[in-house]
């Protein structure tokens, strides 16, 4: 969450989801923001100003012609201090007076004044959502490039079921943050594969490694928030799926390599880092193995190995990444994998340096690229990691095009 030190002019318009915007100013004060809070008449009714004065640490901002202030014209200069602007939960009325210049009160003066984007999370009754009207309205701001966060399905509080429901506060805060990031993928598909694999010895039992997918899930949601189309191929792992993001769940390197080897054609970019087993039980057992005297000897065979399937296989203009993880000579080790795996860039790191490996939020790494250029990183956050990646992948992008 990339908030920290951006102004944020949130308004809060007259539905019953109103209330939820309280937690969203908490979450966004959390994350370091600063909020500034406007509300319509008819949100009052719903919710006190006095809440959103208590977490945001600024007046709540409702009448255009408050005398209580230090002079200034409050519309104009809150509209030239926001980062962004945000109207959650919106209703069919701000939309429509949003889509056709009407400014008559506070919130609508501002949005009308302001030049920061302008996010909108709809929030109402199904019919009054579904309305051709208010359809063609939210149709007519995306145009302008308002950034629209699609309402949720679900029991509404007129106890109607369908969609209209203001959506979650983590999915508003991943739209506030993608309405400040760059779209600079935009028009680019990208493959990612993540986590570990599972190689079955018999129903119970079975092969893996210590992979928890952070590194991969972290490229992956970075490159939906930079707009990119992202394809997530992802081994069992605890993580949620990014928002915005493609996710084919598989078990085994096996299917790991069939669902690549399906999407990769579409591909403009493959980062392929998941930890995929070298090696199966060369038999898996219908039943679970019992305990006996004696040691138990699995036969192992190998798996298909993926990345260099990928680059046998890429076609012209099409990037490939791929990880390496070691215990010992990693830029010996990488560089040769580079060369027989047919990479055009390949992120090394060592399982021995502290805050970097498995399970960790931090990595530290070496890129290695196909022209034999090397660029030594410092350790840094995965996500950091991964728009480092993203930044050189499309870098060689451009220079190709």
């Amino acid at each position: 969450m990339r908030l920290a030190g951006k102004t944020l002019v949130l308004c809060v318009t007259g539905g019953i989801a109103a209330y939820k915007a309280a937690d969203l100013v908490s979450k966004l004060r959390h994350a370091g923001a600063e909020v500034r809070v406007l509300m319509t008449e008819s949100a009052t009714q719903f919710i006190s100003p006095i809440t959103f004065e208590t977490l945001s640490g600024y007046r709540a901002v409702v009448d255009t012609f408050d005398r209580h202030f230090a002079w200034e014209v409050e519309h104009i200069s809150l509209a030239k201090a926001a980062d962004v602007f945000v109207i959650a939960p919106a209703t069919a009325n701000v939309i429509a007076k949003a889509a056709h210049g009407i400014a008559d009160d506070m919130v609508t003066t501002t949005l009308l004044a302001t030049k920061a984007p302008v996010v909108i999370a709809p929030a109402m009754n199904t019919g009054m959502y579904d309305n051709p009207v208010t359809q063609q309205n939210l149709q007519t701001l995306r145009a302008r490039g308002f950034h629209i966060i699609d309402p949720t399905e679900g029991l509404l509080a007129c106890g109607d079921t369908g969609r209209g429901k203001l959506p979650d506060t983590p999915v508003i805060i991943n739209g506030i943050e993608k309405a400040l990031t760059p779209q600079d993928l935009r028009g680019q598909c990208v493959l990612v594969t993540a986590g570990p694999t599972q190689e079955a010895m018999d129903p119970v039992r079975f092969l893996s490694n210590h992979s928890t997918g952070k590194m991969g899930y972290a490229v992956a949601a970075r490159a939906a928030m930079r707009g990119a189309a992202v394809t997530l191929i992802s081994g069992p792992t605890a993580l949620d799926t990014p928002a915005g993001v493609r996710r084919v769940d598989v078990t085994s390197a096996c299917e790991m390599y069939e669902a690549v080897m399906a999407h990769a054609p579409e591909q403009d970019m493959i980062v392929k880092a998941a930890a995929v087993g070298d090696y199966r039980p060369a038999e898996t057992a219908a039943e679970k193995l019992k305990k006996r005297e004696g040691e138990l000897t699995v036969a192992l065979t190998r798996n298909p190995d993926i990345l260099a399937a990928l680059g046998q296989c890429k076609r012209a203009g099409q990037l490939l990444c791929g990880f390496a993880m070691e215990t010992e000579n990693l830029l010996e080790n990488a560089s040769d994998k580079l060369r027989r795996k047919n990479c055009d860039m390949l992120v090394a790191n060592s399982l021995r340096d502290e805050g970097a490996g498995f399970g960790t939020d931090t990595n530290i790494a070496t890129l290695l690229f196909a022209d034999g250029r090397r660029e030594t990183l410092s350790i840094m956050h995965k996500e950091a990691l991964a728009d480092t990646i993203l930044d050189r992948l499309l870098a060689m992008r451009q220079g190709r095009e």
